[in-house]
């Protein structure tokens, strides 16, 4: 509208009739583009595309960091997900979805970390080592360390971070559960459950956030958290087990807060956000099945897409929020369930 007044603010007081104004206005703009602009022609047939030269200007330009960190744009494949020379903690990362989240960031070149409290990874962690391809920059390793134990998983946050010098991201996946209806549960049931599901938790956070702020690291936490913590999920008698995962979302929610503004000494800049799967088939689920006849079926009955998720399934969403991919996301949760919670 404001090139249009400008034409018109040139124009002679007389002009022939026969010209509407918006006709005017359409010939001169065209005009106008036209010395500017030259008309694209198709190449001949047979010639391969490429993409123009960059001159060395431009490579400059493009390779100077923006305001959030975002450089290389269109210079090279999916570099929003590139985490190639970032160092990752993945709490729970054994077996199981954990260790599904772990292979995601190594994939994509990342160092990664996986801590559970079994002396040794299960076979599944194994295969997933030998998966690793080294020409893509990623490694994966294996810690021993149970989450509830909040004072040497301190320390080992400390100690990966100086071994690296840094600490980029932490996914916390470690979780137990326990199926036993309400009026049978324990006060030493709810407790060991909380110690790992939301002490354990917040505490890994709270730890790699430490490192994170000392070094000054723009970096990201991801929470797994579940549609258990939104819905009563038919059929299995878990409060303590969905209650927790409810408190993981708000918690994500508020470290976000806290965290992800920059700080007057540099630190912050962390971003927390949570996944909220439906239900895979780990470990722990098929345990479930074991326990509760029928169940395998009526959760795949009341599931839109009819069936449940396989851990692979969830690689993608914590690739996304651990990259730039997702630099303007925090305190988010991402819900992924099969359409299971929608209707």
């Amino acid at each position: 509208m404001s090139l249009c007044r400008a034409v018109f603010r040139r124009l002679p007081a007389r002009r022939p009739a026969s010209i509407g104004a918006a006709s005017l206005c359409e010939i001169r703009l065209s005009s106008t583009l036209m010395k500017k602009r030259p008309i694209h022609t198709a190449p001949p047939l047979g010639k391969k595309l490429t993409n123009p030269e960059t001159s060395e200007k431009e490579k400059v330009r493009h390779s100077e960091p923006s305001p959030v960190g975002r450089e290389n744009i269109g210079a090279k494949r999916f570099a929003d997900f590139e985490l190639a020379g970032k160092v990752f903690v993945v709490t729970g990362g054994a077996q199981g979805l954990g260790l599904a989240l772990a292979e995601a960031l190594v994939e994509a070149g990342g160092k990664v970390y996986c801590v559970d409290r079994s002396p040794e990874p299960d076979e599944q962690w194994r295969h997933a080592q030998e998966r690793v391809v080294p020409e893509w920059g990623g490694s994966l390793h294996y810690r021993q360390q149970d989450v509830s134990d909040t004072e040497h998983l301190d320390q080992l946050m400390q100690t990966i971070a100086d071994e690296n010098g840094h600490l980029d991201g932490l996914v916390a996946a470690a979780a137990i559960q326990q199926v036993t209806p309400a009026t049978e549960y324990s006060a030493h049931d709810v407790h060991d459950m909380m110690a790992v599901n939301y002490t354990g938790v917040m505490q890994a956070c709270t730890a790699a956030a430490r490192q994170m702020m000392e070094r000054k690291t723009r970096g990201t936490i991801v929470i797994v958290a579940s549609m258990s913590g939104l819905v009563a999920n038919k059929g299995l008698l878990s409060p303590v087990y969905n209650s927790s995962k409810a408190a993981l979302i708000q918690l994500a929610r508020n470290l976000a807060m806290e965290w992800s503004p920059i700080n007057q000494e540099g630190g912050g800049g962390i971003r927390v956000n949570c996944i909220s799967p439906g239900h895979i088939l780990t470990p722990m689920v098929k345990k479930n099945f074991e326990e509760v006849p029928g169940l395998k079926e009526k959760w795949e009955k009341e599931n839109m897409m009819g069936r449940l998720a396989e851990t692979s399934e969830f690689k993608g969403a914590v690739l996304f929020l651990s990259s730039k991919a997702s630099s303007f996301m925090t305190g988010g949760n991402l819900l992924i369930d099969g359409g299971h919670t929608q209707w």
